[in-house]
C-alpha cells in the first residue's frame, strides 16, 4: 500500500454499486473519523501548488474536501454544481462517467482570467468529471494546472488523462484494479 496506508484502511469498499462489477471506494467512512479526515486535509495542503489561487470542488464530495483545503490554506472556494444548482449566469458542460452522463455547471465571472485554480475532487476513476470541471474552468478564463484527489482508481486511466492535457495530478491513495 502506499504511505497513506492508515488513510486508505479509513475508506469502506461497497460492492457491485452502482453496478454489478464495480468496486465503490465509499470515502464516506474516511470523513466520518475526525482524526482521519484532518490527516487527510493536512496532507492534500502539503501537496498544494504555491501560486494556487483558487480552490475548486466538485459537487458532492468535492465540495467537502476543497472547504477543508480552502480554510486550511486560506483560499476561496469555487463550486462546480450540478444543473439547477446555481442562480446566477452559468456555463455548463456534458461528460461521460464509467455508467452514464452527467452536467455540471459554474458561476460566469466566478474565476478571474488567468487565475491558477486547483481542481479538488474526492476520487478520480475514468476523469470524465476532473475533465469537464478542468473545461469549464478554461473556459471561464483559469488555469487548472494541478488537480487533487484522495483516491486514484489507475486502472480507469482518468488521472492519465489529465497528465495528457499537462496538469500535474496529485492523490493520496491508489486502489488498484479498479
Amino acid at each position: 500500500m502506499t504511505d497513506n496506508a492508515d488513510l486508505a484502511a479509513l475508506i469502506r469498499t461497497i460492492p457491485d454499486y452502482p453496478k454489478p462489477g464495480i468496486l465503490f471506494r465509499d470515502v464516506s467512512t474516511l470523513l466520518l473519523d475526525g482524526p482521519g479526515f484532518r490527516a487527510t486535509i493536512d496532507r492534500m495542503a502539503a501537496m498544494v501548488a504555491p501560486d494556487t489561487t483558487l480552490i475548486a470542488g466538485i459537487e458532492a464530495r468535492g465540495f467537502v474536501v476543497a472547504a477543508g483545503l480552502s480554510y486550511a490554506l486560506g483560499l476561496g472556494k469555487l463550486m462546480l454544481r450540478k444543473p439547477g444548482k446555481l442562480p446566477g449566469e452559468k456555463i455548463g458542460t456534458d461528460y461521460a462517467l464509467e455508467y452514464g452522463t452527467d452536467r455540471i455547471e459554474m458561476h460566469v465571472g466566478h474565476v478571474r482570467e488567468g487565475q491558477k485554480v486547483l481542481l479538488v475532487d474526492d476520487l478520480i476513476a475514468t476523469g470524465g468529471t476532473a475533465l469537464a470541471g478542468v473545461d469549464l474552468i478554461t473556459r471561464g478564463g483559469g488555469i487548472v494546472e494541478q488537480a487533487l484527489f484522495i483516491v486514484d482508481l489507475p486502472d480507469l486511466g482518468g488521472a492519465e488523462k489529465l497528465r495528457a492535457q499537462g496538469i500535474r495530478v496529485d492523490c493520496l491513495i491508489d486502489f488498484e484494479g479498479d
